[in-house]
């Protein structure tokens, strides 16, 4: 059985909450085209055996774009048939927050991207705005940006789930058909 996905799906979660895995097996019942768009950078060991783990848990039948910065031109060039993950939109804001890009265009390019493309999409991205307040205003500033680009992302997904340990809990839509 093959299922059908909107045009825009957001999967939110905290770190090592099953969100990517989640994303991945409900993209990958969908019978199409599969591209995976990476947004992370291997600056570090940790993150290049993160990276390796992700790969092998996917497996065959993804295309990967890494695209650390720019979404729009793997977004533009993905066909009607397929259907795309970001993964993930937290590590994408990083590298523009890190780049001191202004993040108000970035998202808005991001946004439009999303809107534009061909096929659908899901996007990935860390809920942050739980914890403590951080202590250094750069840290404050991301999660402050953070959740201005989920509540973007959120407000024009026609699906958002939340992911606890593993699980879905659906925010607004429905999911489609076994993907409980």
């Amino acid at each position: 059985m093959t299922v059908s996905l909107p045009d825009l799906t957001l999967v939110l979660g905290a770190a090592a909450s099953g969100k990517s895995a989640f994303a991945e097996r409900m993209l990958a019942a969908t019978g199409r085209p599969l591209t995976y768009i990476a947004t992370a950078q291997a600056f570090d060991e940790e993150m290049r055996v993160k990276i390796v783990a992700h790969q092998a848990r996917r497996g065959a039948g993804w295309t990967t774009v890494e695209a650390p910065l720019d979404l729009a031109a793997p977004l533009a060039a993905v066909e009607p048939e397929g259907a795309v993950l970001i993964d993930c939109a937290t590590l994408w804001l990083t590298n523009h927050l890190i780049a001191e890009h202004d993040l108000t265009t970035e998202e808005s390019r991001l946004l439009h991207a999303i809107r534009d493309a061909a096929a659908p999409v899901v996007v990935v991205s860390n809920e942050v705005g739980a914890g403590i307040v951080p202590e250094n205003a750069l840290a404050r500033r991301f999660r402050a940006a953070q959740g201005r680009l989920n509540q973007s992302l959120a407000a024009r997904a026609d699906l958002v789930v939340a992911v606890m340990a593993g699980l879905p809990l659906v925010l607004k839509g429905h999911l489609p058909e076994g993907q409980a």
